[in-house]
Formats: C-alpha cells, sequence, structure tokens
C-alpha cells in the first residue's frame, strides 16, 4: 500500500471514531481537523453510507454514526470501551509495578482514542463525572458556560465566572478556558466546580484561545522563571514520585545529592514543595524564590503565636 493510500485510510478511520461521538462533528471541523477539503469529507461520509453505516445529520450542519440501526453495528461498539470495561482498564495500569509516569502515558492514550463521554467520565472521580460531560458538550458545541460559585485558590474568594472551555488538561482533573470579564485563559480545577450552566451564546474569543504550558508542579501562567535546587535522596524520590516530569530535570551530584534545574510558571507549586522538605531542599537561585519561601513560612509562623 503507497504512502497516501495509507495515510487516507487512516483519516477514514480516525474520522470513523470521532463520528461515533454522540454530539457528533460537522463537516467544517472534520475538513479543518484532518487538513482537507469538505467535497473530501463528504465522500468519506458517503463512503461510510456505503458500507452499511448509517449517518445521521443533528442540528446545524453536524453528523454522526447512528449505531443503534447501522448494519455493522458491533464494528462501531468496538470503537470504544464501555463505562465498565473503561473502569477496569484503568484499575488494570494502576496495578502495574511500573513507573507512575508510564501509567499516565497509558491512560493518555486511552484519552486520546477515545471520546470524552465515554473515556474520561468513569476515569474521573464519580462526583466529577457530571461536570466533565457537561464541559464535554460544551467544548463540542462551542457554547460558553457559567461555572457558579467557583471557588478560586489564587483570588481567594468564590463568584460565578462566564469563560469559554476549549480543552481538558492532563488526567482531566481541569478544563482550559477563557473568562470573558479578565480577557485571560486559565485553568479551572474540575473538583471547584459546583455547578455549571451552559449558554445559548456561542463562543465569542475563539481566537484568543490559548494552553500555557504547566510546568513540572503543574502550574501555569505567562511567566518563565528558572530555578536551581539541591536535594537530598530524600527530597529527590519524593519530588519523583508526587512529580514524575521533574526526573528530567535532574541529576545525581557529589555527596549523594541531586541537581533540579527546570523552568517553572508560578512559585506556589515548587514553594510548596520545599516547605514540606526544608531540611532536604537548598535554594541555589533565584533570590526571588529564597524571598518567597522565606515570607511563606514566616506568616505560617506567625498564625500560630
Amino acid at each position: 500500500m503507497s504512502d497516501a493510500s495509507q495515510k487516507k485510510l487512516r483519516q477514514m478511520l480516525e474520522m470513523l471514531i470521532m463520528l461515533t461521538n454522540k454530539y457528533g462533528r460537522s463537516k467544517a471541523s472534520l475538513a479543518e481537523y484532518f487538513s482537507i477539503s469538505i467535497k473530501t469529507v463528504e465522500r468519506y461520509l458517503e463512503t461510510y453510507r456505503e458500507v452499511g453505516f448509517i449517518i445521521d445529520k443533528l442540528d446545524a450542519d453536524f453528523f454522526r454514526i447512528n449505531k443503534e440501526n447501522s448494519e455493522y453495528k458491533d464494528l462501531s461498539e468496538l470503537l470504544h470501551f464501555s463505562e465498565d470495561e473503561s473502569e477496569i482498564l484503568t484499575k488494570a495500569i494502576d496495578s502495574i509495578d511500573t513507573t507512575t509516569e508510564l501509567k499516565e502515558q497509558l491512560k493518555k492514550k486511552l484519552y486520546s482514542v477515545y471520546n470524552f463521554d465515554r473515556v474520561a467520565t468513569p476515569l474521573a472521580k464519580k462526583h466529577n463525572r457530571n461536570i466533565i460531560e457537561i464541559v464535554s458538550e460544551a467544548i463540542e458545541a462551542k457554547k460558553q458556560v457559567i461555572l457558579l460559585n467557583y471557588s478560586s485558590a489564587n483570588s481567594q474568594n468564590i463568584r460565578d465566572r462566564l469563560v469559554e472551555p476549549f480543552n481538558f488538561t492532563h488526567n482531566f482533573t481541569a478544563v482550559w478556558a477563557y473568562e470573558c470579564d479578565t480577557m485571560t485563559n486559565k485553568t479551572f480545577k474540575i473538583d471547584r466546580i459546583s455547578k455549571i450552566q451552559i449558554q445559548e451564546s456561542s463562543y465569542c474569543f475563539e481566537e484568543k484561545h490559548k494552553k500555557n504550558e504547566l510546568d513540572v508542579f503543574r502550574m501555569s501562567s505567562n511567566h518563565k522563571i528558572e530555578i536551581k535546587l539541591i536535594m537530598t535522596i530524600k527530597a529527590y524520590n519524593l519530588l519523583i514520585e508526587e512529580f514524575p516530569r521533574a526526573e528530567k530535570f535532574t541529576k545525581k551530584i557529589k555527596n549523594n545529592k541531586y541537581e533540579f534545574l527546570t523552568t517553572i510558571a508560578d512559585m506556589k507549586g515548587v514553594g510548596r514543595f520545599i516547605m514540606g522538605l526544608p531540611e532536604d531542599v537548598e535554594i541555589v537561585f533565584p533570590q526571588e524564590l529564597k524571598n518567597y519561601v522565606v515570607s511563606i513560612m514566616r506568616k505560617g509562623i506567625e498564625n500560630f503565636d
């Protein structure tokens, strides 16, 4: 099979999987995703119909595979795990005697191959499943949502927030969204969303949607701060266990110590780690980080006076 034929076959299979999502896909979004013309999308849809799949047209220009009435219903069922299957697979991955990083990679592959409504939900905490489903629906439909009574750790307040959700973070612990009143892209923790409402209004700021890269402590911002720490074996082991991505930024040096050199987005994440192990971590630079840790620890001592 030629490279062109392989590429076409892969596109058709990937598109078939995407069309089994209960929210469907539009011709325009499929054409953009695969970098093909809308006419090519229409030809693929016709091919699916010819081999026995029934294509339903939803609202506007959205299409999906009808899995109940298609001639090859069993094939369409193979494109997904059931909720029970997803949960069993997740438990099996967690039981593997290997690194946390590898387990997370396996889970990430599950998320990327299958759709939010059939995989992400069972893999999340039970009380978060409904929130993830609603956010997924809003992302698919490109709708604004209101996060009711959202509790912010940064601003220390609880209020409603009008946002445009556009992606999830790793493991679906948070959602990337554009906050309309502050005009900034932020992550909102799923755990802190008590209730969510999908609005009639569609995206107004889609061109401004942008994910900031998360640092190894899972913090994000537009700032980049280079840090260097020297750690004992104890601190190194705890760092790698809690933040697996940090391993590639560490190296063993003399006297059984470890050097950790990386760039962070915010001092809060690394600060919490250092304050938990003050005798096992030395801050080499920057001075700004030293000042931050000393300031927070002094405030903590004052609270106990």
